[in-house]
């Protein structure tokens, strides 16, 4: 795992700590810290977050954790040891919710569908009595040579 992957999953740890133990603003719901991508140099962070409920939810939450950012940065630069804590950016994260519409367009296409019966295989070859199949070799014809 390389120096930067590391960074990220602490950095995901321990903001995650922070905006459910230390941040106390009313706007944030439910919130759950999904991905943190770091540029190469560890200057700054991409935060992506999800939250559970509406849009609404999504605007007070994405204005409360762009209030607070100041504070999660000073507590993260206690809590880590770097050289230089990164700018940290909130981006929303809704794949969670286009996963459970996907999911949902499935089933419904699923229940208009009629069950068909299953169909039987396909056989190739031709059939000798018995119902057994001959083999390719039989079938050939061999040419005399002139």
């Amino acid at each position: 795992m390389a120096r930067a992957e590391k960074m990220s999953e602490a950095i995901k740890k321990e903001i995650s700590m922070i905006i459910h133990d230390e941040l106390k603003d009313p706007r944030l719901g439910f919130v759950t810290i999904t991905a943190v991508k770091l540029t190469p140099d560890m200057r700054y962070a991409k935060i992506h977050y999800s939250v559970l409920g509406r849009d609404a939810d999504y605007a007070r939450t994405k204005a409360a954790l762009d209030s607070g950012s100041g504070f999660i940065r000073h507590l993260l630069a206690e809590r880590i040891r770097m050289r230089f804590v990164p700018e940290i950016i909130f981006k929303e994260d809704r794949s969670s919710e286009y996963s459970i519409r996907i999911q949902e367009v499935l089933e419904e296409i699923k229940q208009l569908q009629p069950a068909e019966p299953a169909a039987e295989p396909k056989q190739k070859g031709p059939k000798r009595k018995g119902g057994r199949r001959e083999s390719k070799k039989s079938c050939r014809v061999l040419k005399k040579k002139k």
